[in-house]
Formats: C-alpha cells, sequence, structure tokens
C-alpha cells in the first residue's frame, strides 16, 4: 500500500513510461497524450490500476477530414481530485477503428455507441455496438464533415445563399428527396421490420428457473409516450412476474443532432443552443460552454462577473432540486401537489432570471469574458430575501413533510440501489454519484470560477437509494444557500465584461475542455477550433445521458413500479439526453 499511495499522487509522464507506444501532443493549442490504438488498454488499465485514474468523465470522436483520421478523445479524473489527464487515439478515417473501453469503464458504453452511430468510429470488443440517437435505417453518420443532409446550404452560418442575387425560393423545392429520407441502399421502408427492436427483445429474452417451476419472462416496454418517463424516453424490460431481470433504456426520440448544429454556428450562435439541452438549467449549460471557449480565448471575467456567474449557477442548482423532488414524489404516487408547490418557487427564482436577461427559461446571459448585463441594486436586494428567509424555510418544510413520512421511506429505502464503485465505473456524476458514497464535485475537485475562495461542504450520503438520492438533493440546496449568502455579502462593484460588447469573437486553433458542477452532474464542452468562426468540433458532456448507464443496475431486483421513481431519482431531462 506505502508503494501505491506515491503513484496515486503523481502525474505520470506517459511519454516517458511508453516511450514507443505514447507520445506528448505537440499541436499548437493542444494537449495530453497520443496514444497508439493497439496499446490503448493497456495504457489506460495502468492509469487506472496504478496511477488512480479511475473516473472516465468523457469520450469524444473528431473526424479531421483534411487529414484524412478519426480521433477519439478520453478524459480521465480520479475521484480524490485533480486535473484531467487527456488520452487521444488516432485512426484512419476510412476505417475507423479503436479499442472499446467499456472491459474497465463501463461509462464508456453509450458515449461509444454515440461516437459510432454519428461519426462511425468502430469500437472493438464492445459489448452491443449499435446506434444509440439515430434510427437503425438512417444512412451514414451525421457528424462526419462530408456528410450533407437533403436540405444541406452551406458549412457555415450566416448562410450567404438564403436568398441568393434577391431570389427566394423553398429550399424543400430543390431537394432530390421530396420526402426527406434518404434511405440506405437495399431498404425498403414497406418490408422493414425494426432489426434494432428484435435485438433489444433477443438479448432480454430468457427463461428463468424459479422454485422448479419454469417462469417464462415477460418483455415490456414503458414509453416512450407516458408520463412516467419524464419525455419521450423508453425502457425495456424483462420481467419475471413484476421482479425486474434487466433493462434497456432507449433513446433518441428527441434527436435533433444539437452538435451538428453548433459545428455551423459561429461560436457566439452557439450562447443560445446551449440553453435548449437542460431547458430547466439553462444557466448552468452558459456557464459549461463558456469555460471551453474562454480556456482557447485565453481571458479571464471580471471579479464582478464571476460572482454574478456563480449566484445564477447556485440558484439554478436550488430550482433544480426543489423542481426535481417535487416530481420525484409526482412518481411515486403523490398525485402534483409537491410539484406545484416546488413550482411556486421556482417561479420567485426564474423572476430573478428573467430581470437579468429578459426571458425565464431560455437566458441567454453568459459571454465569453462575463455576462450580457449587470445586476441592478434592486435585484441583489431581492436574491437576499429569497436566500436569506423565504428559501431555507421551504427547504426545511420539505424536508420536514416528506423525509419522514413512511410512505417516502416504504417506497424509497432499499429501492434502486447503486454503490459506490458502481457509480464510479459507470461515470455517473453529481447527486447520483455523492448519494452512493463518493465525494466528488468538480468545484472542489477541479475548481473553477472563484469556487475555490467559498465556503460549503461537498454533500455525501452512503447508501446509495432512491431515498438517499432525495435526501442529497436537500443537502446540496442548503449548501447552495450558504454559497449565495458569501456570493452577496462580497459581491465587488466593477464591470462585467472584459473587452468590448461581442457580436463575432475570433478564437485561436486549439482545443479545450470546459466543465462545471451542474445540478445533475458534470456538464462538459469539448470544443476544437481552427481559427474560423465556426467550430471545428462541438461536443456536449451530457450528465443525463451518461447517468442512464446506472439505470440498469438500479432496476435489477427491483418490482416493475419502482423502476418508475428509479428513474425519476436519477433526474433526466430529455432536451440533454437526446441533444
Amino acid at each position: 500500500m506505502s508503494e501505491i499511495i506515491p503513484k496515486i499522487a503523481q502525474i505520470p509522464d506517459l511519454s516517458a513510461l511508453f516511450p514507443d507506444k505514447v507520445h506528448q501532443d505537440t499541436r499548437l493549442g493542444y494537449q495530453g497524450y497520443i496514444v497508439e490504438r493497439e496499446h490503448l488498454l493497456e495504457v489506460v488499465r495502468l492509469l487506472r490500476d496504478e496511477y488512480g485514474y479511475d473516473y472516465l468523465s468523457s469520450v469524444t470522436g473528431v473526424d479531421y477530414l483534411p487529414e484524412g483520421k478519426m480521433e477519439v478523445v478520453y478524459h480521465l479524473y480520479k475521484t480524490l481530485g485533480g486535473p484531467a489527464l487527456v488520452l487521444k487515439v488516432q485512426t484512419p478515417r476510412e476505417d475507423a477503428r479503436v479499442p472499446s473501453l467499456v472491459p474497465l469503464y463501463r461509462g464508456a458504453e453509450f458515449q461509444e455507441r454515440e461516437a459510432w452511430d454519428l461519426l462511425g468510429i468502430r469500437f472493438e470488443g464492445h459489448p452491443d455496438l449499435r446506434r444509440i440517437l439515430m434510427w437503425e435505417g438512417f444512412a451514414g453518420f451525421p457528424l462526419r464533415k462530408d456528410w450533407r443532409e437533403p436540405y444541406f446550404e452551406e458549412e457555415a452560418k450566416p448562410y450567404k445563399s438564403r436568398w441568393p442575387e434577391g431570389f427566394v425560393f423553398r429550399a424543400e423545392d430543390r431537394n432530390p428527396f421530396g420526402d426527406n429520407v434518404q434511405y440506405p441502399p437495399g431498404f425498403d421502408p414497406e418490408s422493414w421490420t425494426p432489426e434494432d427492436d428484435e435485438a433489444i427483445y433477443r438479448a432480454l429474452k430468457r427463461v428463468e428457473d424459479q422454485d422448479d417451476l419454469h417462469a417464462e419472462t415477460l418483455v415490456v416496454n414503458l414509453g416512450p409516450q407516458h408520463p412516467s418517463t419524464h419525455g419521450v424516453f423508453r425502457m425495456v424490460v424483462s420481467l419475471v412476474e413484476e421482479t425486474i431481470l434487466d433493462l434497456k433504456p432507449v433513446m433518441g426520440y428527441l434527436h435533433r443532432n444539437h452538435e451538428k448544429i453548433g459545428e455551423r454556428n459561429t461560436f457566439l450562435q452557439n450562447m443560445p443552443f446551449t440553453d435548449r439541452l437542460d431547458y430547466i438549467c439553462s444557466m448552468s449549460n452558459n456557464f459549461g460552454y463558456a469555460l471551453a471557449v474562454e480556456k482557447l480565448m485565453g481571458i479571464k471575467p471580471p471579479e464582478r462577473a464571476e460572482y454574478i456567474r456563480v449566484m445564477m449557477a447556485e440558484l439554478t442548482r436550488f430550482l433544480n432540486h426543489i423542481f426535481a423532488i417535487g416530481f420525484l414524489l409526482n412518481d411515486l404516487g403523490a398525485y402534483f401537489t409537491p410539484a406545484l408547490y416546488a413550482i411556486e418557487e421556482r417561479e420567485l427564482i426564474l423572476d430573478i432570471f428573467e430581470a437579468v436577461s429578459g426571458s425565464r427559461m431560455m437566458c441567454n446571459y453568459f459571454r465569453f469574458g462575463g455576462v450580457a448585463r449587470d445586476v441592478s441594486d434592486d435585484i441583489l436586494e431581492k436574491v437576499r430575501r429569497l436566500v436569506n428567509d423565504r428559501l431555507p424555510r421551504k427547504v426545511d418544510e420539505m424536508d420536514e413533510f416528506l423525509t419522514k413520512n413512511e410512505i417516502v421511506r416504504e417506497r424509497c429505502e432499499g429501492v434502486g440501489i447503486l454503490t459506490a464503485e458502481q457509480a464510479i465505473a459507470n461515470s455517473a456524476s453529481g447527486p447520483v454519484l455523492r448519494a452512493s458514497g463518493v465525494p466528488y464535485d468538480v468545484r472542489r475537485a477541479d475548481p473553477y470560477s472563484i469556487y475555490d475562495r467559498l465556503e460549503f461542504d461537498v454533500a455525501v450520503r452512503y447508501h446509495g437509494d432512491i431515498y438517499d438520492r432525495y435526501l442529497i438533493r436537500l443537502d446540496e440546496m442548503r449548501q447552495s444557500l450558504r454559497i449565495l449568502q458569501q456570493v452577496l455579502r462580497d459581491i465587488p462593484e466593477g464591470p462585467i465584461m472584459s473587452g468590448k460588447p461581442q457580436y463575432q469573437v475570433r478564437v485561436p486553433p486549439g482545443e479545450a475542455y470546459g466543465r462545471v458542477e451542474g445540478p445533475k452532474g458534470e456538464l462538459g464542452f469539448y470544443v476544437v477550433s481552427n481559427g474560423k468562426p465556426n467550430p471545428w468540433r462541438y461536443h456536449v458532456r451530457a450528465p443525463s445521458f451518461i447517468n442512464l448507464t446506472s439505470l440498469v443496475d438500479m432496476a435489477r431486483g427491483n418490482k416493475v413500479a419502482d423502476v418508475v421513481a428509479i428513474l425519476g431519482s436519477i433526474d433526466i431531462v430529455l432536451g440533454e439526453v437526446d441533444r
């Protein structure tokens, strides 16, 4: 043990450890190590087992079309804290193959499927490599740089061809595929049967021997059109009587290729698009994207702007958690009363957002180097009254009404358990991770903005069940109020932007990963710039999407009625899952 501890504390020099297998990424504006693909598993296993990089946060595919290659970027962290270790694997575009990391980190499962689905990178050894966001009859890989959709006009906005020479036309009239569908060769929609569904059903269908009786499993679909799934989300469940044997989540019904749109937008045009991801928490979405682009630009917001950003982020965390608890109770069968109770407090916080940004939900408030508008003294006073009086009372009332309620405890205690080992392996983050006994919070583990000068505790619970995922959100609401009280006490006067108001920005070539501790977990943005007004690569590490990896571990062995409450305790939003 004494030999292992120093190794965990080190940041290894991989180019020295593996001189013929790994080399430093020397491209201008880039970081990390490039690993030969045949040695990826060997290198990553060493980093996990001997150097403590037990947490795979993000897997990102990038198409470098001019160079004829694909790249997969991995961000590895230690749950003990510290910055990222960035690994990259490069592969030819024509034969894009990379070893799967699912045997080492199960949290890579959905992320690798996404890279296969959208970029056509095949992950060898993946246990279930199939499309995840697109439907299985879709032709091509839409995030490839040479892929063209039927209504394609130009590579980057603003489009110059929208009204060529003053003549107006409908893009649909020039679409060679009149129904906006290009079927793959040999595909007949009239005789098609969903092979993806068949594969799911075959994987789940089996016979179990219980008490000397052969009980055949029953495969049941929950969703996608059902209120309990929190949107257009589907769970395919195999049951013996009412006990869940296995579960397959099916998403993509809301997919609109947010990232493809983001790579055609200018950098600044993407800010309001981030609002549409977790549409409950647009301020936090703005925060993560702003950090990524600011790293590339090498700029830092003024002090007042930093305080305002943290204020908006913590108000967002509070409104998300009180909303999540209200709807968890709705999922438990408490009708709509708790949700309505939560909505009242949320509306008061949205009043603040509307006053500073002009919008209640899609705020578009952050800017690279600051925020769009200042916060007046009147609004600060209103926030003080909420933070010091009304919101603490509401948390205490919710605690009193629900925490010892015998129905809540009966439905939640010991149900949907996720162990600490499972949570780390599954790349879970946010309340889901911390309710399983892992005190990992990006605000403390890898601080950003002014969080390193604020006093707050990382909330943690140790049972990993629905009940602890409820309690952790109560804990975090109280810590958010504690942070807000310090922000209101210390906020300085001064400018809210570094530089002039932004209408267009030029971002130097390079890459950056900006991550924040969002209300639902780690929200990260991986951005690649080639020096032009539009991102070359724009990728979102969505916590709702990755946290669903743990749904099957939580659900197995529980009753079918419990899976609705288990899903509610994860707190997903489908705009972020599907993007």
